[in-house]
């Protein structure tokens, strides 16, 4: 399948400059993708542009991927309703860091070059860039923004000349790209749109040159109608740290059924062939959610690796559906021991590790707890209140829940 027909089908065709989209399907071409480091983590907003970029690496075009240490210093004001709060130097740096990391995780064995704009920024002078750039950006093009117009208002927040300048400085970048790699292109989120163009102008301007951008369409949660790739606790990122591996794999097992095949199509590597497979499976019995559990299991696989993904899958069938909890390996354990918590097992009897591990206020409430039927270790009920019996831990560990959802892993 041409590259042109793939973005289509799998759903990144947003906004283009080409005249015929098809332009992308000729001689390759080199290209550029950026990240402000303005947090630790990339999102799965971020995660779907860089898939998008795996598309074009795998069809033949060069990819240069750019992390933002100088845009970073000042944050893009667009679609901000008050100024960003500056980030330290050094926190700059470390997010640097965990976005050149994350970059390389996601894209694999794809080739790419990685740039800092940092780099050509740092030695350049005031007055040379006002002169040499800022002569070239008309005033009504960077007033006509409707993040400008909007901080202007009499009832908005304002903006400081840092932030109003955020888009001349983001528009260099593609300029000083195509001087010096040959850049043609740029791709971006619908939201950067705005910017990118910016940055067509200014080479047109400055080299006579004509320069494109491809962005990708902002994901929509069907059911709800709001900007996908956001839980209860907030954001999704990439980062484990951020989101644990668990709480990432759930996020996209509760997808919903109107959006799942559009999810597939953007967020995983699988054919045509294969997602028409698997809907087909999903649309004979969607309450066996097929579509959902293979887009969380092909999105953690890709993010947080193979074995990541194999663990939280075999923890979901067993908390969630019939699954044994003898299918749990150590690894497992420890997956769900970072999401449930842990407590120590030295001899304690089981009111008392009930109470320790907050699954009841006390000791008499553990007794009733107990006694109702409402406490089970790995699946199967308690009755006692005396040690645990040996036989019920799995290697070292075992899950104690209280409830329906109150759980703890226990270990010897």
């Amino acid at each position: 399948m041409k590259l042109s027909k793939e973005l289509e089908w799998r759903g990144f065709v947003n906004q283009y400059t080409y005249k015929d989209i098809s332009a992308l399907d000729g001689e390759p071409i080199t290209f550029y993708f950026g990240v402000d480091p303005s947090a630790s983590s990339m999102t799965v907003g971020n995660l779907a542009a860089m898939i998008m970029v795996s598309h074009f690496i795998n069809h033949g075009h060069r990819a240069i991927l750019l992390v933002g240490g100088a845009t970073g210093m000042i944050g893009d004001p667009d679609g901000k309703a008050s100024e960003r709060k500056l980030l330290s130097l050094e926190d700059i740096e470390k997010n640097k860091n965990n976005i050149c990391k994350q970059y390389s995780k996601i894209l694999g064995e794809n080739k790419f070059e990685l740039v800092d704009n940092f780099d050509w920024f740092k030695d350049m002078s005031y007055l040379g860039f006002l002169r040499d750039i800022g002569k070239h950006v008309p005033m009504s093009q960077m007033l006509g923004r409707d993040f400008v117009k909007n901080r202007l208002e009499s009832s908005g927040d304002g903006i400081s000349y840092a932030e109003f300048s955020y888009v001349l400085i983001q528009a260099y970048d593609f300029y000083y790209l195509s001087k010096t790699e040959g850049v043609t292109l740029q791709l971006c989120g619908s939201d950067q749109w705005g910017n990118s163009i910016a940055g067509v102008d200014l080479t047109r301007r400055l080299t006579g040159q004509e320069v494109n951008v491809f962005s990708n369409p902002l994901i929509i949660n069907k059911s709800t109608g709001k900007k996908f790739g956001k839980s209860e606790d907030g954001a999704i990122w990439l980062d484990e740290k951020l989101t644990s591996v668990y709480k990432f794999y759930q996020f996209w097992l509760n997808s919903d059924d109107e959006g799942v095949e559009d999810y597939l199509k953007i967020y995983s590597f699988l054919t045509q062939a294969q997602i028409e497979e698997t809907m087909t499976q999903f649309n004979q019995d969607r309450s066996k959610r097929i579509a959902q559990k293979t887009l969380a299991y092909e999105v953690t696989k890709l993010v947080h690796g193979q074995n990541r993904a194999e663990s939280v899958k075999r923890i979901s069938e067993v908390l969630f559906e019939s699954g044994s909890y003898e299918n749990l390996v150590e690894q497992d354990f420890t997956e769900l021991s970072r999401e449930l918590g842990l407590i120590k097992y030295t001899g304690q009897g089981l009111v008392e590790i009930l109470v320790e591990a907050n699954l009841a206020t006390s000791r008499s409430t553990a007794r009733k707890f107990i006694e109702s039927g409402a406490v089970y270790a790995n699946g199967s009920r308690i009755n006692y209140t005396e040690t645990l019996d040996e036989n019920l831990f799995i290697g070292n560990n075992l899950v104690l829940r209280r409830g329906k959802n109150s759980q703890v892993v226990v270990q010897k």
